[in-house]
């Protein structure tokens, strides 16, 4: 009985690779189906080999001298932009962004977080633009990490900066003191 349900079974897939066929309906339109209509020149339609690729194996880790593993930067550029060299960055309030080179372009399985002053700052981010938000001002050290799950797989060169805000308590900044109202 499972052998002739087994037959039945394949030879409904059989179908499946049907002949395509192409003619032109009464209007000058030319039709592709896979039955023939009665009645009209059909022309069956030999289409050419699908494509197919064949999946690759991974490549392992290249072993050292030493015989310990290691695998190779998957990004020949990882730096951070748009932060200035020499003058301090002005952020009021303490937010700013800066920008990720990257090549080749980030990996669908890999996120981009910040290192502000070693520790890791935001929540990983697929986008090349991260952005600090109310960040003390002084001197801080920056740099970007690419993580694979939440394993860091490579890290840019650390970069040096300083944010200038506006002080607060500067008397400045104070509102005047109320005038008293004479008295009547």
């Amino acid at each position: 009985m499972r052998r002739i349900l087994t037959c039945l079974l394949l030879s409904l897939a059989l179908p499946a690779s049907a002949q395509i066929y192409k003619y032109t309906d009464a209007n000058g339109n030319t039709v592709f189906t896979n039955q023939p209509p009665q009645g009209v020149a059909a022309q069956p339609v030999e289409l050419p080999p699908t494509n197919t690729v064949e999946a690759q194996a991974p490549t392992p880790p290249a072993a050292s001298d030493n015989g310990e593993t290691t695998t190779e930067a998957p990004y020949r550029l990882l730096q951070l932009s748009d932060l200035p060299s020499a003058e301090a960055l002005r952020a009021n309030d303490g937010t700013f962004s800066v920008g990720v080179e990257l090549e080749p372009r980030l990996a669908s399985n890999h996120r981009l977080r910040l290192l502000l002053d070693g520790q890791p700052y935001g929540q990983p981010s697929n986008v090349p633009r991260l952005q600090l938000t109310n960040i003390d001002r002084g001197e801080h050290s920056l740099a970007v990490e690419v993580l694979s799950g939440d394993q860091p797989i490579q890290q840019s060169a650390t970069v040096m900066f300083a944010v200038q805000r506006v002080n607060t308590s500067s008397p400045a900044l104070r509102p005047p003191p109320a005038k008293p109202k004479p008295a009547p």
